[in-house]
């Protein structure tokens, strides 16, 4: 099975709760509200190229979306390839992670 890595996986997951919102700084916060973790601009676009090209995303450019005088906005938006790799996903995590306790109640200091 061809795996996704977590990044990408958060991503895609990032990308479908956005919905018709998902550009990069959309994206990006998105990801920062998902994990906690803060994330440079530039550290999404690698893996979101890959996506592309893998074709789990398409991307487009809406129009009038240009901020003052900068660059218009690249959309992402999940293929069906990319919806199905997240339900793959969901269903191994669930596997994986089935029979296991909670592990904050199993952490012993």
């Amino acid at each position: 099975m061809d795996m996704l890595s977590r990044i990408e996986e958060i991503l895609l997951l990032a990308i479908w709760k956005l919905e018709d919102n998902a550009y990069g700084i959309s994206v990006r916060e998105q990801v920062e509200r998902d994990t906690g973790v803060k994330w440079m601009s530039g550290a999404i676009y690698a893996p979101l190229n890959r996506l592309k090209k893998n074709g789990y995303v398409r991307t487009y450019q809406a129009k009038n979306s240009a901020e003052k005088g900068g660059r218009p906005r690249i959309y992402y938006r999940l293929t069906k390839l990319g919806m199905r790799k997240l339900a793959t996903i969901q269903e191994v995590n669930q596997s994986i992670w089935m029979d296991v306790p909670d592990l904050k109640k199993e952490r012993k200091a």
